[in-house]
């Protein structure tokens, strides 16, 4: 199971946490959305990767000086399971970074809502009704605490004990629409659509549903996010064998200018990504 592209969303959100944290001293400095701004619009991925690794030292930092700061947590596990996913291709070091990370997202849930501590470990009935207690104030660590189990999964994916979690991981991301049905929508729905069909309808897979997760996750980011495009071809159109979709969706994917204000980084690699596939189709299909 490779899921890559939708947690590039994820790394910008840790890097501009991470700025954010690094500038908490400094109030009014327009640093932190000065730095997500040019992350959201380079278009070197290497050049990400490579500056990546100074701002997780320096949230290990911030966590060991403030071990209850949700935020400081929050920017934590975001990266480390960003970076770990997107950028580590050693699955030994990924999936120590995504524990890491992990960790992190538990711990920013239980530092934001004692009454959620230990629900990781709950059984599915027991999760969904620890899930309750959840409110609009507990949405960032939510959502950090979903997607840094993701990450966690996907680095795990020859443990079926992590896979067996999957359900509680989508659960998580519609709790947080039945809170907030505006909050991150276009990626809450990317990444419901992703979970949706990473399993083929033997294994569990729900492809009704993630077509339209999918559908709106396009709607909703205007089409500008060709991450979307590239997903909905590598896991919807390749499990059912789709081939005029998925190369539809792919050339599409080439065909559009990269370069466009907050989605640069996340289209230049859905190109590189999008190449690769179209490549491989004539063996896959």
């Amino acid at each position: 199971m490779k899921i890559a592209l939708q947690i590039i969303g994820l790394l910008v959100t840790a890097l501009m946490a991470a700025a954010c944290a690094s500038v908490m001293a400094t109030a009014g400095s327009g640093l932190a959305g000065n730095l997500n701004t040019a992350i959201l619009n380079q278009d070197d991925p290497v050049l990400v990767r490579d500056g990546a690794p100074a701002y997780l030292l320096m949230l290990d930092s911030f966590v060991e000086g403030a071990p209850e700061n949700v935020a400081a947590l929050n920017a934590a596990a975001q990266l480390y399971s960003a970076y770990g996913v997107v950028f580590v291709n050693d699955p030994v070091r990924a999936r120590k970074l995504t524990k890491r990370g992990r960790s992190y997202g538990q711990r920013a849930l239980c530092a934001a809502e004692e009454r959620a501590c230990g629900i990781w470990d709950r059984n599915y009935d027991e999760f969904i009704d620890q899930l309750r207690v959840l409110e609009s104030k507990d949405l960032e660590a939510l959502y950090t605490f979903g997607l840094s189990w993701i990450a966690y999964i996907q680095a795990h994916s020859d443990d079926w004990s992590a896979l067996a979690r999957l359900p509680q991981a989508q659960a998580t991301l519609r709790r947080i629409q039945e809170i907030d049905t505006t909050y991150k929508q276009a990626e809450v729905e990317h990444y419901l659509a992703v979970l949706d069909t990473i399993r083929p309808p033997a294994l569990g897979g729900d492809f009704e549903s993630g077509l339209e997760h999918y559908e709106r996750a396009i709607s909703l980011s205007g089409g500008y996010d060709l991450s979307i495009l590239v997903d909905f071809a590598r896991y919807y159109a390749r499990t059912l064998y789709d081939r005029e979709l998925h190369d539809q969706l792919l050339q599409e994917v080439l065909a559009a200018d990269p370069v466009q204000p907050g989605y640069t980084l996340f289209n230049t690699l859905a190109q590189a990504q999008a190449e690769e596939l179209l490549e491989s189709a004539d063996d896959y299909f």
